[in-house]
């Protein structure tokens, strides 16, 4: 129920509920000290009407009973005691009437039981041959303090109510900033990461309007931050891709025009120094030009090697020939190798940074690790592929190319790797050498190739 109420009406609740077990005790002390009252008043008045008895007894001594008795009866009773005449054979000759003062009210018993829990004992007197007994009856005080509690209770339900009507105005005069508070919080929680509060005058709602002020500023600079990163992210995406297609092109008119000249060149210098073998002078430089233009076709075809982008189902083959061509020109230089990719197939786009990486990776080793040993490892494992470029050269001298983001050097490799999503890490291994690790998010084809 009380998770229902907002938080003025806890706390109005609460505060009332506090005024009234105040209201309690009091209750409690004024019972004990109306009982004692009631007690005392009681025992005052049987000791009154004890002693005028005794005036009473002195005067109708030798008097017949029905002389006392005609005495008596005007009387009625005396003093909140019941008056009883008994004769000597123990018949009652008179009773004194009931009490005319609130005549018919009673009480609850448990409020009786409350204020007269001790018996009153009933005084006897003798006159001559007759008794006349006294019987306390503290009823009618009883319930002069019963309407008197009545009284005071609805008096403490009207002041609880007042109490809880002005704690309530009271808390929605001093909490309305809350309000304020609670509608920045809706409003920042919607996007409105420009709302801020205005600082308070109550020491503690400003600085909470304070904390919220500087937490608002830092949560705009990182969603500002957020923006700039992604729009950097979204720009290196694009300049990769044109980056690709210019690629693409650049490797297309090589085979087109560049490839097949060269290979017409050749052809007709092979024709040449066919039918000129007699003749030294025209021969010897055919000969030339053919074995010329053999190796343009063969650095045209690592040109188109590197500019060509790898497509999904070649990674492993697109590496292995990357490895033997570097094996070949740089055999002093150890590599080890360990490829784990896995059968189901890989992005396109993951495929061409790992060989971008690993190109410039290896050429950073050429030239400035002076290393005898490099190792290369490529695993696929937890939806994302791992790699590990690590030698046993010079450690971290190198810096990253100024040209980033053109695919050389380091600040080319983390660019490519950011447009994907990846991390890239470049540490330095035990043994002193330079270590390049990244791990790039696969996509799930599997769908694709179901």
């Amino acid at each position: 129920m009380m998770q229902s109420l907002n938080l003025h009406t806890r706390i109005s609740l609460v505060l009332t509920g506090l005024a009234a077990s105040l209201l309690l005790v009091l209750a409690a002390v004024w019972l004990h000290g109306a009982r004692l009252a009631i007690h005392e008043e009681v025992e005052a008045a049987s000791r009154v009407s004890e002693q005028w008895l005794k005036a009473l007894a002195e005067e109708f001594r030798e008097a017949p009973a029905e002389r006392l008795v005609a005495v008596l009866r005007p009387l009625g009773r005396i003093r909140a005691n019941e008056l009883r005449v008994i004769a000597a054979d123990g018949r009652l000759l008179y009773r004194s009437p009931g009490p005319s003062y609130k005549a018919g009210r009673s009480v609850p018993e448990w409020f009786a039981d409350l204020l007269q829990p001790q018996f009153f004992e009933s005084r006897r007197l003798a006159i001559g041959e007759v008794h006349v007994q006294l019987q306390p009856d503290a009823s009618r005080a009883v319930i002069d303090a019963w309407d008197e509690l009545i009284a005071m209770a609805g008096w403490a339900v009207a002041l609880l109510g007042l109490l809880f009507m002005l704690t309530r105005r009271a808390l929605d005069y001093a909490l309305r900033p809350l309000e304020l508070v609670m509608q920045a919080l809706e409003r920042t929680g919607n996007g409105r990461f420009d709302t801020r509060l205005p600082v308070f005058a109550t020491p503690e709602l400003g600085r909470l309007s304070r904390a919220f002020n500087g937490m608002a500023d830092r949560l705009g600079a990182a969603v500002d931050e957020n923006v700039r990163l992604e729009t950097e992210h979204e720009l290196a995406r694009c300049m990769q891709s044109r980056l690709e297609d210019e690629r693409r092109q650049i490797a297309r008119e090589l085979h087109d025009e560049l490839a097949q000249g060269i290979t017409a060149v050749r052809a007709l210098a092979g024709a040449i120094a066919q039918r000129t073998k007699e003749q030294p002078t025209v021969y010897s430089p055919a000969q030339s030009i053919v074995a010329v233009t053999g190796e343009m076709q063969q650095g045209v075809r690592a040109i188109l090697h590197r500019l060509h982008p790898v497509t999904a189902g070649s990674l492993a083959g697109a590496l292995d020939k990357l490895l033997a061509g570097w094996r070949l020109q740089h055999e002093r230089i150890e590599l080890d190798v360990r490829l784990a990719l896995g059968p189901q197939p890989l992005d396109e786009a993951v495929s061409r940074t790992v060989i971008r990486i690993v190109q410039e990776g290896l050429t950073n080793v050429v030239r400035h690790a002076a290393a005898s040993r490099v190792e290369l490892a490529v695993e696929r494992a937890d939806g994302e592929l791992r790699l590990r470029l690590a030698d046993n050269g010079r450690g971290r001298q190198r810096t990253p190319s100024a040209q980033a983001g053109c695919g050389l050097g380091l600040t080319g490799m983390a660019e490519r790797v950011a447009a994907l999503d990846g991390q890239l890490e470049f540490t330095q291994t035990p043994a002193g050498g330079f270590c390049l690790f990244a791990r790039l998010p696969i996509p799930n084809l599997q769908e694709e190739y179901a």
